[in-house]
């Protein structure tokens, strides 16, 4: 047998499977293209956040350092003797006194906002209105509020008409004295925030799974018990947030007080007061320390509330 006779008989031998391809890698300037792409999405947004937000805070931190007085081009380092003053001078913390008017009208609102996103989450005739109507005075523009209720409360306005429809006097200065002017501002402050926290539970409510309810409801439970075991811990996060957001409100009203009494009548706020030291008083210095002291308090409170009431993972299902 010859050798052409020997390579025609021998079977042919199947090739080996080729293995799985790797990808090419990607060269060098895609891999660099892809991680700057985030980045240049962000400059933006960054560069605005930077300008507007954190240049503002450090200048203000800075000059609460000095007793520039806000048009002279000249600033003393005094160190700080601003802070000091803050804390030595008991009429400048006095202020915070009229926070706990609006305290005690946050907590009305949350409870208010609260019931009225539980009625309106079940099957409600007219419910639709009803949302519009609480949602509505949060869309009207805060200026617009203070002058409505400036007339709504003044001497012989829409509220001393009303009373009189029903026989109560109507010689009473609603804006008067401290007790009632704060209580006064603090009832405007209800009126035009529940809305706000009436969205937030409400969205918050609509996103449990309506399952639960259908359970809740087979076997037997009334609305407190649907209320007490789906709905609060399922809108526990957005409880939190509320409080939070409550408390920081309350500390630095400034708009409703200022354009209806302008701190007037023991009606004052921190941040009225610290305007009028800006701006009133020429004072920058140490209105920048005021307002520091001012975002410190509330950092603190968040921080105290969120170690007291912390975050935890909501599983209803």
């Amino acid at each position: 047998m010859t050798d052409t006779t020997r390579k025609a008989a021998r079977p042919d031998v199947p090739a080996a499977p080729a293995g799985p391809k790797r990808a090419a890698p990607a060269p060098r300037r895609t891999r660099l293209s892809r991680r700057l792409t985030p980045w240049l999405f962000l400059i933006a947004p960054l560069a605005l956040l930077l300008t507007f937000t954190y240049a503002p805070i450090a200048n203000m931190l800075a000059y609460s350092f000095t007793d520039w007085d806000g048009v002279s081009p000249e600033l003393n380092w005094t160190g700080t003797e601003n802070y000091t003053e803050l804390l030595t001078r008991s009429e400048l913390f006095e202020v915070f006194f009229v926070s706990g008017y609006y305290l005690v009208a946050s907590v009305v609102q949350i409870v208010l906002a609260l019931y009225f996103a539980t009625v309106l989450s079940f099957d409600v005739r007219f419910r639709n209105f009803f949302k519009g109507v609480l949602f509505f005075p949060y869309l009207i523009n805060g200026v617009a509020i203070g002058f409505v209720f400036l007339y709504f409360f003044q001497d012989g306005g829409t509220l001393d008409s009303v009373l009189s429809l029903f026989g109560v006097g109507t010689d009473h200065a609603w804006l008067g004295t401290p007790f009632s002017a704060n209580t006064s501002l603090a009832g405007v402050s209800v009126w035009r925030y529940l809305g706000l926290n009436f969205v937030l539970f409400l969205g918050a409510i609509q996103s449990i799974p309506g399952e639960l309810y259908e359970a809740a409801e087979i076997d037997g439970a009334s609305r407190w018990h649907q209320f007490r075991y789906i709905i609060a811990p399922g809108i526990k996060p957005i409880l939190g947030l509320s409080v939070i957001l409550s408390v920081s409100g309350s500390l630095s009203v400034f708009e409703i007080p200022y354009i209806m009494t302008g701190g007037a009548t023991g009606t004052e706020t921190f941040v009225i007061q610290t305007v009028k030291l800006a701006f009133q008083f020429n004072k920058t210095g140490l209105a920048s320390a005021a307002a520091v002291v001012l975002l410190l308090i509330v950092l603190a409170v968040t921080w105290v509330q969120r170690r007291i009431v912390p975050d935890e993972k909501v599983d209803l299902v």
